[in-house]
C-alpha cells in the first residue's frame, strides 16, 4: 500500500505475514500536496520480546499522527473468518477510542473471486468501526487506491510542506539496503526461520570516482544450525541472496554495489531487548 501511493519501493513485500518490522515512511509530494505516510509493523498477538516491541512501534505512530489508516485483509475476512474475528479483537477496542479521523482500507480484493462475499465484510467493519469510512482496496494491482488516497488528503490539515519534493522517505539508505537484503533472506527462507534474521550494515563506502558502493552486511540468526541454512550448500542460498540484493541495490542507488555479507550467531537475540532495540529507532530513541 505505502510503495502503491509513493510510486516507488520503500517497504519490502513478501507473501509472509508480519514482514514489517519497522516504521517506514514514505513521502508523497504533488503540486499543492504533501502527504507523510508512516507503514508500521503489523499488529498481532506477540511471540517473543521482538515481537512485543514490534507491536509498540506500530501503535506509537499514531502519537504524531492526524489520520489512522487501518488495512485490513479482506481476502481473510472471507476464507478464514474465525482467523480474522480473532486479530480484529487485538484493535477494535483502541482504534475505536482513537481521537483522530480513521478510515479502513479493506485490502486484497483481488483474491476474492466472488464479490458478493465482499459486501458482509464491508457491513462487519462499519459495525465494528462505526466512525471510519470503509474503502474496499487491491493494492497489489492498484484497484481503487485513488479513490482512497483522495480520501486520505480529504482529512489532512493545511500547512507548508516538511520536506523537499524530491525526498521520498526519511530514512536512512543504509536501513533501505537492509531491508533489501532481509526481503531476499524472506523469500529464499522457509517457515519460521525468517522471523529469527537480523540484518546489520555493519561498513558503507562510496567511491564516486569509481561509481562503487562497497557494503558490508552481518546477517545474525540465533542457531548454529541456521547459520548452515542461512549460507546454503556451498554457499548456494547466501550467493542467490547477495545476487538479488546486489542487483536491486545498483537500481536504488544507480552506482554499481560490492556487496559482502556474512552470517553470525547471536543466541536467543529475540529475546534480548537491548539488542533488539539496535534495529529499531523509533524506540530507540524514545
Amino acid at each position: 500500500m505505502l510503495n502503491c501511493f509513493v510510486g516507488h519501493k520503500l517497504a519490502i513485500v513478501t507473501p509472509k505475514p508480519q514482514t514489517t518490522r519497522n516504521q517506514i515512511s514514505g513521502i508523497l509530494s504533488r503540486p499543492g500536496l504533501q502527504v507523510v505516510f508512516l507503514d508500521t509493523p503489523g499488529i498481532h498477538r506477540p511471540g517473543s520480546r521482538m515481537n512485543s516491541l514490534f507491536v509498540q512501534v506500530a501503535w506509537q505512530a499514531l502519537s504524531g499522527a492526524d489520520l489512522a489508516l487501518l488495512v485490513l485483509d479482506g481476502s481473510l475476512a472471507v476464507t478464514k473468518p474465525g482467523r480474522f474475528r480473532v486479530q480484529l479483537e487485538l484493535i477494535q477496542s483502541r482504534i475505536r477510542s482513537l481521537s483522530l479521523p480513521v478510515i479502513v482500507a479493506v485490502n486484497k480484493t483481488d483474491l476474492i473471486r466472488n464479490k458478493n462475499e465482499l459486501m458482509p465484510v464491508i457491513q462487519n467493519m462499519s459495525s465494528c468501526f462505526p466512525q471510519a469510512d470503509i474503502v474496499p482496496v487491491s493494492a497489489a494491482r492498484g484497484e481503487n487506491t485513488r479513490d482512497l488516497l483522495t480520501l486520505t488528503c480529504s482529512y489532512l490539515p493545511h500547512g507548508p510542506p516538511l520536506y523537499p519534493e524530491d525526498q521520498l522517505s526519511t530514512l536512512p539508505v543504509r536501513f533501505l539496503a537492509s531491508e533489501i537484503i532481509r526481503e531476499k533472506l524472506f523469500l529464499s527462507l522457509d517457515r519460521e526461520l525468517p522471523y529469527s534474521v537480523a540484518v546489520a550494515i555493519e561498513h558503507w563506502e562510496e567511491d564516486q570516482s569509481q561509481g562503487l558502493v562497497t557494503v558490508h552486511a552481518l546477517i545474525y540468526v540465533p542457531k548454529s544450525s541456521h547459520k548452515g541454512i542461512v549460507i546454503g550448500h556451498r554457499g548456494a542460498c547466501l550467493k542467490e541472496v547477495g545476487q538479488k540484493a546486489r542487483l536491486e541495490l545498483e537500481d536504488l542507488l544507480g552506482m554499481r554495489v560490492n556487496l559482502q555479507m556474512w552470517v553470525k550467531v547471536k543466541p536467543k537475540w529475540t529475546e534480548d531487548q537491548s539488542f533488539v532495540l539496535r534495529f529499531l529507532p523509533e524506540l530507540s530513541a524514545s
